[in-house]
């Protein structure tokens, strides 16, 4: 049993202070102003230093496992070592909750991942479905993205749905000249930042993914339905039409994953779908593809979610940057990355926010300077898995550090 006292406790409606919260076993037992809560011998006391108290981030759409995995081209990393060392990173970001976000590729015609390869993609789900069963420190999940020009693997997809070790999926198109990449100048850029390829050769390559084989409507209604089956939620990738919407949701989709504009975002909210963002949007300022910068959405209200994408760190730094640079609500901004996402994925009912009977999945936040937030206490499921105390320099001892 733990009490975390001196905190400002963020629910799903209020940032409370002078309240205790009260842990036994997994769940959260009880939310008390100070003192109330007594304590007794087999109580751990948790000092938040009036830091924050909110409940665990739950990332939805993040392929860094990719990277944890693939280094380097030619560097392909052991997958149990990778995946531990990941959670490792994540809990000091403040996520408890990872979809890992593998990509079901046909293949790239210019960067090439050895992780993309289907033997390598079976071994990391089967990895992560282990997971469960070991001891560990996040709770794992796997976001299947399926490129639906990748025809010859959608038997395997409806496997790992049937054997239920699909927790989320996506159906994504990058064929150039659409959706991320509708504008042709930019996907050009990307492709040159990957090898040096000349202009001639970018137009073979253009001609090649606009004429490719994809898979049918049909096929991806097929797909939808069994995931619906399974209970598992269905999103869409780079929706950049109204059309296109339309058409995603009459499958059943119910998340639009990095709406392209904000006439599209606004349209997937009316819809009833979850709009998402990457968190690394706010930090740069913008989307590094050119298309809808997420900042300026959340001030739209037309966003729901804040996924980490790519970069980690990125969920907790723009939550205060929005904050702090735009003068948004911190609580409505922490439910971005905690009960929205948890709704999205079906988890809402046990995990994404504070509240009594939920799962004492919990971040304890502080500063360390005025603009620079730190996790620096973690619990998943009732455990205190980190605690973190930063330092300073006494004065006389400064000179040795």
């Amino acid at each position: 049993m733990f009490v975390i006292t001196n905190g400002k406790i963020i629910t799903e409606d209020a940032l409370l202070q002078g309240y205790d919260l009260f842990i036994k076993g997994d769940r959260i037992a009880g939310i008390a102003p100070k003192g109330e809560i007594k304590f007794a011998e087999d109580m751990e006391i948790i000092d938040a230093k009036g830091g924050y108290v909110t409940p665990g981030f739950i990332d939805i759409h993040s392929d860094y496992i990719e990277h944890m995995a693939a280094p380097r081209p030619t560097s392909l990393m052991n997958f149990d070592l990778s995946l531990r060392e990941t959670e490792k990173e994540l809990i000091t970001h403040g996520i408890t909750t990872m979809f890992h976000s593998l990509s079901i590729y046909k293949g790239s015609d210019y960067s090439y991942k050895p992780i993309r390869e289907p033997e390598n993609v079976r071994k990391f789900i089967d990895l992560i479905e282990n997971t469960h069963h070991q001891k560990h420190l996040v709770r794992h999940r796997f976001h299947a993205r399926f490129e639906i020009d990748n025809v010859e693997e959608i038997e395997n997809l409806k496997d790992y749905i049937r054997e239920g070790k699909v927790h989320l999926v996506s159906f994504m198109d990058h064929t150039p000249g659409q959706g991320q990449y509708r504008h042709l100048e930019i996907w050009r850029e990307t492709v040159k930042s990957y090898n040096n390829m000349s202009d001639a050769s970018i137009d073979v390559l253009i001609k090649t993914h606009q004429t490719k084989e994809k898979l049918s409507i049909e096929a991806i209604r097929d797909v939808a339905a069994l995931a619906q089956d399974h209970h598992i939620a269905i999103a869409s990738h780079d929706d950049d039409t109204l059309e296109k919407l339309d058409l995603v949701h009459s499958f059943g989709t119910t998340i639009s994953e990095f709406p392209i504009t904000m006439e599209v975002a606004r349209r997937a909210q009316e819809l009833g779908m979850y709009t998402i963002a990457g968190a690394p949007n706010v930090l740069l300022g913008g989307s590094h593809s050119g298309n809808l910068a997420a900042a300026e959405a959340i001030e739209e209200k037309v966003i729901d979610i804040l996924c980490s994408d790519y970069y980690p760190a990125a969920m907790l730094h723009s939550i205060f940057k929005l904050v702090e640079d735009y003068g948004q609500d911190l609580v409505e901004m922490i439910k971005l990355v905690t009960i929205n996402p948890a709704k999205a994925v079906k988890m809402g009912h046990e995990l994404g926010s504070i509240s009594v009977g939920k799962k004492a999945d919990l971040l304890i936040i502080e500063k360390i300077s005025d603009n620079f937030p730190v996790i620096t206490g973690v619990f998943v499921d009732g455990e205190l898995i980190q605690r973190t105390n930063y330092r300073v320099t006494p004065q006389e001892t400064q000179v040795t550090r």
